[in-house]
């Protein structure tokens, strides 16, 4: 029985009222490929000439494309995996990438998820994460980007080789370049331009065992800026569950293209915008190597949407607070609807993107540890503060801090997740059988707990609160950032928003933000302020000081850093406090494990005063005397 056409495969999945009919059915039943590489297959199958990626080498050479069809996909993918098959790569070996978006990143992703375990690496963390990560996930080969597409990547990969943490390291060009560049040698390590390696060897098979849906599928890292980012475990089976609840929306048919800007180290860029495409045979535009971080994409945007007819996109909040400054030069009816997710949308930034371009906001939810996404949204039944519905077979609850005592509908507590989705736990290092797995206490009985606050109502929506650990609690009245950072985002000229506490000695801490501005805004620190007196709906959330910066701080995987900031405002609380003690020299303040140190140099006999100054707050501070 062929599940595309019992419509086994495809339920209806329309409104928030269709979940039950779905899962009346087991979701082994629904007939899904086995693994990534399954569902690769099958997409060729279905539709070997059908357009598959459509790659730009830059914004500014849009129309330069390069194009792969499913059948020269997994042409390239079977040449990419035979390699590393010959090189000794099996079922529990990862294989680390690390690049910018380029049209031989993608089938070398695959490539890595069918011969191994794909392990992808954001280049730009520091060199000492990113040997930290090789050696816990174990990983010898790296595919990495060349001197043509990313230097600075380029010369990472090639300190780690210099320094023997690797065996091999397989070169990626930019999209469409001509002749490669000669490449150095390196003793004992196997070096040269993947495209080349791999040319002679079998297209038409993998000649390895291919995965089961059980097995490791990729290992994607997740976490701060402080210490080593968690290694989260993906299997084939939670990929695929998940990419097929992603494609079920029926809204999306196979004629829709779907535009991809996110980097592949990134799990919706994977997910979302790779795997979940080859269910239906979507093609795919993958945007140049820097992504939404190109700054000549957003003048050429609707351009590209209207050229490409682009019906479906996904960019977290700030991007779309750009795109709703720049000026709709283009026919853009083809666009559907337009996803957002990695971090809270900002009421301001949904009413601004959809007004100014009539694009719909349709936002989701998930986080890597359960693969990628957990809720989505219906674009003609909009529900205002909601960040979606839970997604089938996927279960949410909300519990009490503490003892996670299930709470009932409407009540704010830690928002859990259990199902077919979540990861098989953190690598926390490797012996002799392969990778150790823990869940570092995330998982408890199945429930994977997210760390976000949240209420989920009546129907079965989701409604967040911000993160646990990113409340301010001022005078133990409980103040959600967001309440902040929607008055802030509402002035046309801020960009960005941050809002954190401020140690404070009479109520703990007190609210305060932090914003970034449009280019050109001639607005003061102080107007903000008063914006943001006259916008923020309590009296108690009002922040007592706005600070302009150039860019918020982010984690090594892109997501808003509150802790940096709450580092900053640690740090300019005491300064001010310490301001009238003679014989004090600096004050830092710096995340050392999840938790804020200050740290004070000082003359010797300013030490007492200082000291006394120090312990009315409730924080962990150090005194440096100076000899």
């Amino acid at each position: 029985m062929n599940p595309t056409t019992t419509g086994l495969l495809w339920p209806r999945y329309s409104g928030p009222g269709d979940l039950a009919e779905i899962e009346s059915v087991p979701l082994a039943e629904r007939g899904l490929p086995e693994s990534t590489y399954a569902l690769l297959v099958r997409a060729t199958e279905l539709w070997p000439d059908r357009n598959a990626l459509t790659v730009l080498p830059e914004a500014a050479r849009w129309r330069e494309p390069l194009r792969r069809t499913y059948s020269e996909l997994l042409t390239d993918v079977h040449r990419y995996a035979n390699l590393l098959h010959r090189l000794g790569i099996r079922r529990g070996d990862a294989v680390a990438l690390m690049a910018p978006n380029c049209a031989e990143l993608i089938p070398a992703t695959l490539a890595a998820q069918l011969a191994g375990i794909a392990a992808p690496i954001n280049g730009a963390m520091s060199g000492r994460h990113i040997a930290e990560l090789l050696r816990r996930s174990g990983a010898r080969v790296l595919i990495a980007a060349g001197p043509e597409l990313a230097t600075e990547t380029w010369e990472s990969a090639l300190a780690l080789a210099d320094d023997g943490l690797l065996d091999a390291v397989f070169v990626l060009r930019p999209t469409g370049a001509a002749e490669p560049h000669p490449l150095p040698v390196i003793d004992g390590v196997y070096l040269g331009y993947l495209d080349e390696l791999a040319a002679e060897q079998d297209s038409i098979a993998f000649t390895g065992q291919p995965p089961a849906s059980s097995d490791l599928a990729a290992l994607f890292h997740t976490g701060g800026t402080t210490g080593v980012p968690k290694l989260a475990a993906h299997t084939h089976s939670g990929e695929i569950a998940n990419a097929w609840m992603i494609a079920a929306n029926p809204l999306l048919d196979a004629d829709a293209t779907i535009f991809a800007a996110l980097p592949l180290f990134h799990v919706n860029a994977l997910v979302v915008t790779l795997l979940a495409p080859l269910f239906k045979g979507q093609p795919v535009v993958w945007a140049g190597p820097l992504g939404y971080r190109d700054l000549a994409l957003y003048g050429e945007f609707w351009k590209i949407v209207a050229h490409y007819g682009i019906a479906a996109m996904s960019a977290v909040p700030t991007v779309y607070a750009v795109l709703a400054q720049c000026p709709v030069d283009a026919d853009i009816s083809s666009l559907r609807y337009a996803m957002v997710g990695a971090s809270p949308l900002p009421s301001a930034v949904r009413a601004n993107f959809q007004t100014h371009t009539g694009v719909t906001l349709v936002e989701g939810y998930g986080l890597t540890e359960a693969t990628c996404a957990t809720a989505r949204s219906y674009p003609d039944r909009p529900r205002p503060g909601a960040v979606g519905q839970r997604m089938p077979y996927q279960q949410v609850r909300v519990v009490r801090a503490g003892d996670r005592e299930p709470l009932p509908a409407g009540a704010i507590g830690v928002l859990e997740i259990s199902g077919p989705t979540i990861f098989a736990g953190y690598v926390t290092d490797r012996n002799a059988h392969g990778h150790i797995l823990d869940g570092l206490g995330t998982t408890v009985d199945g429930w994977l707990d997210t760390g976000d606050l949240a209420h989920i109502d009546a129907d079965g929506f989701i409604h967040l609160h911000g993160r646990a650990k990113d409340l301010i609690i001022r005078g133990g009245h409980n103040i959600d950032p967001a309440l902040i950072e929607d008055a802030l985002l509402a002035h046309p000229q801020v960009t960005a928003a941050g809002a954190v506490g401020r140690p404070d000695v009479h109520a703990g801490e007190v609210p305060v933000a932090y914003v970034t501005l449009a280019a050109g805004a001639e607005i003061t620190e102080s107007e903000l302020l008063d914006w943001a007196s006259e916008h923020v709906p309590e009296r108690a959330a009002v922040p007592k000081s706005v600070v302009v910066l150039d860019a918020l701080p982010v984690t090594d995987v892109g997501k808003p850093y509150k802790l940096g900031l709450r580092a900053d405002a640690t740090r300019r609380e005491l300064q001010d406090a310490l301001g009238q003690v003679t014989g004090v020299h600096s004050v830092t303040a710096v995340v050392e494990d999840g938790a804020i140190v200050t740290t004070v140099e000082l003359d010797d006999a300013t030490d007492g005063a200082a000291a006394a100054i120090l312990g009315r707050y409730a924080i962990r501070w150090k005194v440096i005397v100076r000899q």
